[in-house]
Parts: C-alpha cells; sequence; structure tokens
C-alpha cells in the first residue's frame, strides 16, 4: 500500500525490465479500497456481505 499515485510510480520505477525489450513490460497501478474507505455508506448489513465474500474467497 502506498499513500499516493506519485508513491506508487516511484515504486514502479524500482521494477527490473525485461533485458530483451524494455517496452515490452506493462505495469498496470490500480487503486485498491478498504471496506473503511466507504464511511457510512458501509452499513452493518454490508460489512457482513462483504466479510462473507472475503472469507468464502479465501477459503478457496
Amino acid at each position: 500500500q502506498v499513500k499516493s499515485l506519485d508513491e506508487a510510480v516511484e515504486w514502479v520505477k524500482r521494477i527490473p525490465a525485461p533485458d530483451d525489450d524494455a517496452d515490452a513490460a506493462i505495469v498496470e497501478i490500480r487503486p485498491v479500497f478498504e471496506a473503511e474507505d466507504f464511511g457510512d455508506a458501509m452499513t452493518p448489513e454490508l460489512l457482513e456481505r462483504e466479510a462473507a465474500m472475503r472469507a468464502q474467497t479465501e477459503g478457496t
């Protein structure tokens, strides 16, 4: 996890490029959200559903 997009870009710059073709490497930076990021919009019912889905996917 990083605090900003700029920090993520700096981390990506540290990834070694393939020797044969540096332009062939593609790195995607994607935002990831936690349930807490949604504040009051995450009702107790939604938190329960999220926890159940997380438990189901972690078990596979």
